[in-house]
């Protein structure tokens, strides 16, 4: 998959009607700083598509990007900040509650997981979710570039075992120099134009 084009479309605090909706959705999830907003701009080849900050918790409402007119990716409010009003953070999970309850276009989910520490027990909860939901997801262990490539099986055996995962099915990736990016792309176009084809009639 190539990405020639990607646009911001709306920041939700509800999820809604809005205007690219109908077409093939990947959400993004992870816990505030773990670096969703920093992957999709490496995705997308954009430095400031996604809005990016040092201080957790920068993403308060659900933000919708189109790629190449055909998919939107659906970033999803940070969970686990600590810095926050316990009625903000409630506020955070009924919205991502409310838009995993309310999508109809939902292909795939990347689980984002900092490579460098085990995974939260509000990662396991995500990860319990999505599987007890029957979500297909894919677990992303982000900022790779902090730990050597020969390293870095060490810190994602924790992650399998937290998340009952194979090492093979976690892809590292860095926003830095690029590592993950074309695993997570081909991820994507597997997840969405699959279905697409499947739905007209044109699968391979």
């Amino acid at each position: 998959m190539r990405v020639k084009q990607a646009d911001f479309i709306t920041s939700m605090k509800d999820y809604g009607a809005y205007a690219t909706k109908g077409c093939p959705e990947v959400a993004f999830a992870g816990k505030s700083n773990v670096g969703k907003s920093s992957m999709i701009n490496k995705l997308t080849n954009r430095t400031k598509l996604a809005r990016t900050s040092a201080t957790p918790g920068k993403t308060r409402l659900i933000n919708v990007y189109q790629i190449n007119r055909e998919i939107n990716f659906i970033d999803l409010p940070g969970y686990g900040f600590a810095k926050v009003s316990k009625q903000e953070k409630e506020s955070w999970g009924k919205m991502m509650q409310d838009y995993f309850a309310g999508t109809q276009d939902l292909c795939c989910v990347f689980h984002l997981v900092d490579i460098r520490h085990e995974p939260s027990t509000e990662d396991r909860e995500m990860n319990a979710f999505l599987r007890q939901a029957g979500i297909p997801f894919t677990v992303i262990a982000t900022k790779a570039d902090k730990i050597s490539r020969g390293a870095r099986l060490k810190h994602i055996a924790p992650i399998c075992r937290a998340l009952a995962v194979q090492p093979w099915q976690v892809i590292p990736f860095s926003a830095e120099d690029g590592t993950g990016v074309e695993d997570i792309l081909a991820k994507i176009e597997e997840a969405c134009y699959a279905e697409v084809d499947v739905e007209s009639g044109e699968g391979t």
